[in-house]
């Protein structure tokens, strides 16, 4: 058994407005499964492939109160493309943001709802991810999260240091996973979370009691009774376990 990253969970205050950002962003398409959700994913795709990891934007008004422990990183193949999809995200409501980056390669923005994210300068290790180069998890211990994020998905590691662990799909495409240190703790709920989902005719109830021996610890967030299963890592980042499929 085994399961894999298929989404990003994003709360917003405006599912309608923040999708309309990120879908112009990422030059995906939006569509609405219910009120109050913005599904984007790649134009042409078909859901679950891991080409992509596609983008739920999920509406709740709690408002953002600290930096994000999970964000995006935009990939770019050149200087000049860089620097054009800046000026294309501002034009589109993206602030500059300061997370403390200091003088650096890569460019901190922040959406319209203050949710930080990264445009890199060209790197040759994302040249075929798509527009999401990765999605990064602000970490205490990125060894101790390979281990487990490597062990709860059918994902590769590619990396692993005290400072930086890398996963990615096991065919070998689509976006990174990516755990970074730092020391602030986790304080607050993330306002981003991964969602996996278990392989066609795989049992999810059996799948989650594994994530369980692996590590994860139940959550209740308020959900009530739905169909998929909500838990946490070992450092606490809530991840939902989605039904098989």
């Amino acid at each position: 058994m085994a399961t894999r990253l298929v989404q990003i969970h994003l709360k917003a205050r405006d599912d309608v407005a923040l999708g309309g950002f990120w879908a112009a962003a990422l030059c995906w398409r939006m569509d609405s499964e219910a009120p109050g959700v913005a599904n984007l994913e790649p134009v042409g795709f078909v859901y679950p492939d891991p080409a992509a990891v596609c983008l739920d934007i999920v509406i709740d008004p709690a408002p953002k109160t600290t930096q994000n422990r999970v964000h995006i990183d935009l990939a770019t193949g050149s200087g000049t493309e860089q620097a054009e999809l800046v000026a294309r995200l501002r034009a589109l409501g993206a602030t500059p943001a300061d997370v403390g980056q200091g003088d650096v390669p890569w460019t901190v923005l922040a959406d319209p709802e203050g949710n930080e994210f990264c445009v890199l300068e060209p790197r040759p290790v994302y040249r075929d991810t798509g527009p999401i180069a990765a999605v990064v998890v602000d970490c205490g211990d990125p060894r101790a999260m390979a281990r487990f994020w490597g062990a709860a998905m059918d994902w590769t590691v590619h990396e692993v240091s005290d400072d930086f662990a890398t996963l990615r799909s096991a065919a070998g495409i689509g976006p990174y996973l990516e755990f970074l240190r730092k020391p602030e703790p986790k304080t607050v709920r993330n306002r981003l979370h991964l969602d996996l989902r278990p392989y066609p005719g795989d049992d999810h109830t059996a799948e989650v009691d594994r994530l369980r021996t692996l590590g994860a610890t139940d959550l209740d967030i308020g959900q009530g009774d739905v169909p998929w299963t909500v838990l946490a890592d070992p450092e606490g980042n809530e991840f939902c376990v989605l039904t098989p499929a």
